[in-house]
């Protein structure tokens, strides 16, 4: 084998990291490739590699007779002592041919490519199996390129890409610039294995925790949940088992410095770490901060909850476009319904004036009555707000039990907002009418101060004519 083919293998055989002996299978394998369209039968050719002088045969290996009946596998006497002085009749006779000469070069240049195509193959597989061990890690690169939006990262025996919807909003790359991102996905394409990053995955703020809070790489703290807006505002909940250490406290740091390297590497994204615990109004209270909670109504089979807070925090406790009420919602795992306390307290005194008891619906006897209540389903409105798969969470109730319920309840609840609508336009028309009357009151009064001094002369006219005749 010449030396510069096997100085190109083991060259490819460092760079591409893969081993030597990898390379000399896949190029026999290419050869015999190569073989197999020149010669029509190839199955007593093939390839040894010599690692003492370093050369790469091929062989053709044929028996040795008297008579030849098949010329690809049988050699005659004579011939074979051509090759083999020693050579006897009945003998496997390897005969070394030079593949160059024999394949020549169109064919040779083929199995080159086929070279190529397997190296890129194994390479493929390695990077693939190398990266598909490191998804949910975090890792550094250098910006390499940047395709109508979408950033390829070098990660030095791969290469990453950062798609536009897995980007924080706002941020802007260039070419060589150092870039960090969460492993999301390996996948396996015609072009090679993709290593899918992302910025935006909760985890990769999990793992940026990680690596700059010591107590949560030695999981002495843990991140309960995470609830985030990229590159506007995330919210975390921490949780310590060790008592004597502030899960907060820690991942803050001294004057900040843990959480402000942090809020640097997602792009100034605003963090707000919360202490977790088990009890869910209190969980969803501290979410909340630095809003005030003033009142908490909690409704455990739909996991919904209404909070009150002061009036002038309302707007503090929503956040802007609604973003704090957002984020709260999805790290507590509770719909939070947010008003403020004089909201509250009228829509509480609305409600008491409005609300019918679930007894008082037909069909509903005392044991299911009991049981609804016990669900704090305790009027007929909020049994026509509930689902069928919270009726049949309740002992005793069936699907077909829950559907009837629901039914009759929304059937009362329209006949009841029906007269409500019935009762406010008459009030409304009431009131109309008696405005008018107030209206027409005030013309009449101005007509009366009017009218008399205009028909006070034909009046006395009239009088002076009939007391003039004579009786």
């Amino acid at each position: 084998m010449a030396f510069d083919m096997l100085e190109a293998m083991t060259l490819i055989a460092r760079e591409k990291n893969i081993d030597f002996d990898s390379v000399v299978e896949t190029l026999e394998a290419s050869l015999l490739a190569a073989a197999k369209k020149k010669y029509a039968y190839t199955d007593n050719i093939s390839f040894k590699f010599d690692r003492k002088a370093n050369e790469l045969y091929m062989i053709a290996s044929k028996k040795v007779v008297n008579q030849i009946n098949d010329p690809n596998t049988e050699i005659a006497l004579a011939d074979a002592k051509g090759y083999d002085p020693d050579a006897e009749l009945g003998d496997d006779l390897e005969i070394y041919l030079d593949y160059e000469a024999e394949f020549g070069r169109n064919a040779i240049n083929s199995a080159k490519q086929i070279l190529i195509q397997k190296i890129r193959e194994a390479e493929h597989e390695r990077i693939y199996a190398e990266y598909i061990d490191k998804v949910g890690q975090l890792v550094t690169g250098v910006v390499q390129q940047i395709d109508k939006g979408n950033v390829i990262v070098n990660l030095g025996r791969g290469e990453g890409i950062l798609r536009i919807k897995e980007q924080i909003p706002r941020e802007k790359f260039r070419q060589g610039d150092r870039i960090r991102a969460y492993i999301q996905d390996v996948q396996k394409t015609p072009r090679g294995p993709e290593i899918v990053l992302s910025r935006v995955n909760n985890e990769f703020l999990k793992a940026l925790f990680a690596l700059e809070v010591p107590e949560i790489y030695e999981k002495v703290i843990e991140i309960k949940a995470i609830a985030r807006e990229p590159g506007e505002r995330a919210k975390i909940a921490v949780w310590s088992s060790d008592e004597r250490i502030d899960p907060v406290g820690a991942c803050v740091g001294i004057k900040g410095v843990r959480v402000q390297s942090i809020v640097r590497e997602l792009n100034n994204e605003r963090i707000d770490i919360v202490p977790y615990t088990s009890n869910p109004e209190l969980f969803v209270t501290r979410a909340l901060a630095p809003a005030k909670v003033v009142h908490i109504e909690v409704f455990d089979i739909e996991k919904k909850m209404t909070v009150a807070v002061e009036d002038e925090k309302l707007s503090l406790a929503i956040g802007r476009n609604g973003q704090n009420a957002r984020l709260a919602s999805k790290l507590t795992g509770w719909k939070v319904n947010i008003m403020s306390e004089t909201d509250y307290e009228e829509a509480r005194k609305r409600e008491a004036e409005l609300l019918v008891p679930v007894g008082d619906l037909e069909g509903v006897g005392s044991k299911i009555r009991d049981r609804l209540v016990a669900a704090d389903i305790s009027s007929v409105q909020r049994l026509a707000a509930s689902t069928i798969e919270t009726l049949v969470k309740i002992d005793g109730i069936g699907e077909k039990t829950a559907e009837t319920l629901i039914e009759r309840a929304k059937e009362f609840v329209a006949q009841l907002e029906e007269e409500r609508e019935l009762r406010e336009k008459a009030e409304a028309a009431a009131r109309k009418s008696q405005e008018e009357d107030k209206k027409l009151g005030v013309s009449d009064v101005f007509h009366d101060d009017v009218e008399p001094i205009e028909e006070s002369q034909p009046e006395s006219a009239e009088s002076t004519e009939e007391d003039a005749k004579p009786e």
